[in-house]
């Protein structure tokens, strides 16, 4: 089986087979339903599904958005439509990995001193 992320890339590329048309709100039910069944099942949550928990978060800051709703209803609620809002979806969905690789390239150089000639 694929891995969350991978997942997401296939949705991305084909989003109405998976989602039955372009909308984030549809993506936000079928990732309901995945997150559901795989619970039901006793599956145990990956590393990628538990960093996709902190996407909340992430949204709500970035939308300067904290505690008032889903994350999906803060990104439609600044998209234009359902479709517009799936593509921003996987916009930001993009930078909040980023953000990882950033974090990674400062821990990385945290412990060695910038020496300036």
């Amino acid at each position: 089986m694929s891995n969350f992320y991978d997942l997401l890339q296939k949705i991305k590329q084909r989003p109405a087979l998976y989602l039955g048309k372009r909308s984030l709100s549809h993506l936000q039910v079928f990732l309901d339903g995945y997150t559901f069944s795989r619970r039901e099942l006793g599956i145990e949550v990956t590393k990628q599904e538990r960093e996709f928990e902190e996407f909340q978060e992430w949204i709500e800051q970035r939308f300067n958005q904290v505690d008032t709703q889903s994350w999906s209803r803060i990104i439609l609620f600044y998209s234009e439509d359902e479709s517009d809002a799936l593509d921003r979806f996987f916009e930001l969905f993009d930078k909040f990995l980023q953000r990882d690789d950033t974090l990674e390239v400062n821990a990385m150089n945290y412990g060695h001193p910038v020496t300036y000639s």
